[in-house]
């Protein structure tokens, strides 16, 4: 079996120009990057396609696919005849040197150029970096100058961040020896910067400027907000990202445009791509595939509660990505031994899945079709025991084959997706936007993830009530928990009962306009791990990249 990076190779790509023309696009609405690669300068206000969400299960140690199953979807729905787009995140360079590895799917559904995505792209990643440090070098250096809008060192808020996995930048201290004034600072990974987030909130370079300059980066000697304005910092931040804003079409193996821009993380953020994206997408295609970060109570609870809040929009059907070894990894069975039949741990695992349909149903109220993404081990009786469940729970289910067939293998679900997206349904949210900071979390927690509460620090409580005293009390809310389990707690994996989430931090993001709440033990600056992939990414004298997946 060819590796994902031979078989991105191995398929001659379309010039770019071609791929543009299937969804209307001229050559004039390009900013070309080479031959298959390029920006988008269009206007998307028709939003008339249907939207296809693609979400999964909790994620485990085995893997779901849910990019390739989003990819080979959009091939599926090609291949019958639908005129579709991909809204696809752009990868981050942490996990791709890191653990997890690139984003742009594997097998025969992938996005290409795959190198060039899963690395430097069109450069995007790297002018938020730019803009975010941009605003830290001047929030300092304000501070160094004078300090006239006396600004407390101790309570500046906003951070430092770099795209890559780095445990040692999360506490450092800066100004050392009159370099500047001495303080404690802490980087986060790019994927969990504001930046990143009003990037994919923005619906044009005026709303940029306008979250930009509403960014708080800390706290004044009366207690009130410093915002980036104040640094009259906007424009050259505004400045940086003028490219970055514009979104990056690129395609499939099989030739199916996909739009990919903009990469924040479910755990830490909202993990969505761009709603600019989004909003050309739709303006094109008369069917969109998009997906959002890790399970459905991260990625798919943020992409509903929030981005289709803010954007105006809603997904006309759902699909929850899952397999056999990830289900029989919820109920209890050991990694080594996943390719056996083991239809009890199956059985046990399934109530995870069985918790996110439900909540897709009957929370947000939405259509839902069960996508499992097929392994050659699976056995039948394993696949009769999902099949038998999910149907039980109301929700269509298909074994597909995208990763060895692409399109072809992913035409079944495609079809059963169509039909899907013309039942009617009206998006319900979690929790209403006017109701207290703490009741939107409880909502979340318990109609989302089961929880049976949730308890707040008193550090928390405190800055709950500065925020609603500020008059920030309306906005949407964003957990950041572990992405391994419902609760907040990483070692409960399946459907655990009767247990808490715990507050321990609250941050608002003015310019990005939500208000974060952290639990358990997140970091948002991951650390690499014993032995990273980037210790098997090389390249030979022609430039041909092995080990990248």
């Amino acid at each position: 079996m060819l590796s994902d990076i031979e078989i991105a190779e191995s398929v001659p790509m379309r010039d770019i120009r071609e791929v543009a023309a299937r969804i209307g696009l001229k050559e004039d609405s390009l900013e070309l990057y080479g031959k298959y690669k390029a920006k988008i300068n269009a206007p998307c206000s028709d939003r008339k396609a249907k939207l296809i969400l693609v979400t999964a299960i909790n994620p485990t140690s085995s893997g779901e696919g849910k990019t390739t199953v989003s990819i080979g979807l959009a091939d599926g729905l090609q291949k019958i005849g639908k005129k579709v787009c991909l809204a696809l995140r752009e990868p981050s360079l942490g996990p791709v040197f890191g653990i997890k590895g690139g984003a742009a799917g594997g097998g025969y559904a992938q996005v290409v150029p795959m190198a060039d995505i899963n690395l430097h792209f069109t450069g995007d990643l790297h002018a938020i970096t730019a803009a975010n440090n941009l605003l830290c070098a001047m929030l300092d250096n304000h501070i160094f100058r004078g300090n006239a809008l006396r600004i407390v060192p101790e309570k500046v808020t906003f951070r430092r961040c770099m795209d890559m996995n780095d445990r040692s930048l999360i506490n450092i201290t800066i100004g050392q020896k009159g370099r500047g004034v001495e303080r404690e600072e802490h980087f986060e990974i790019t994927a969990a910067s504001e930046i990143m987030a009003i990037l994919c909130l923005s619906t044009s370079l005026s709303d940029l400027k306008r979250r930009l300059g509403n960014i708080i980066v800390g706290v004044n000697e009366e207690g009130d907000y410093v915002y980036a304005r104040d640094l009259n910092a906007v424009g050259a931040m505004a400045t940086l990202l003028k490219d970055a804003i514009k979104p990056n079409l690129v395609q499939t193996l099989e030739g199916t445009p996909a739009i990919v821009h903009g990469g924040p993380f479910a755990n830490i953020a909202h993990g969505c791509n761009s709603v600019l994206a989004t909003y050309t997408a739709m303006s094109l295609a008369d069917y969109v595939v998009t997906e959002a970060g890790f399970g459905a109570d991260l990625g798919a609870e943020k992409f509903l509660d929030t981005k289709c809040r803010i954007a105006g929009i809603e997904p006309a059907a759902v699909v929850l990505v899952a397999t056999v070894k990830a289900l029989k990894l919820h109920g209890g069975a050991k990694k080594e031994t996943l390719s056996e039949e083991n239809v009890g741990a199956l059985k046990a695992g399934l109530p995870n899945l069985l918790k996110h349909i439900d909540t897709v149903k009957n929370v947000y109220r939405k259509p839902v079709v069960v996508a499992m993404n097929h392994f050659a081990t699976d056995t039948q009786a394993e696949i009769d025991a999902v099949l038998e469940a999910v149907r039980a729970a109301g929700a269509e289910v298909v074994f597909t084959d995208v990763f060895l067939r692409g399109g072809e293998g992913g035409r079944e679900l495609a079809e059963a997706v169509a039909k899907a997206c013309d039942v009617p349904s009206e998006l319900h949210y979690a929790y209403d936007l006017n109701d207290p900071i703490e009741r939107k979390i409880e909502d979340v927690a318990t109609k989302v993830y089961g929880a049976d509460g949730v308890d707040f620090t008193d550090e928390a409580k405190a800055k709950i009530a500065h925020i609603e005293g500020a008059g920030y009390g309306n906005l949407p809310v964003i957990i950041a928990k572990t992405q391994y389990s419902l609760s907040d707690n990483k070692e409960l994996v399946g459907c655990p009962k009767h247990f808490r989430i715990t507050v321990r931090d609250v941050i608002l993001k003015g310019g990005a306009g939500f208000v974060v709440a952290v639990t358990g033990a997140l970091m948002l600056m991951p650390g690499l791990s014993a032995h990273p992939a980037a210790e098997s990414i090389d390249i030979d004298d022609n430039g041909k990249i092995s080990g990248l997946s």
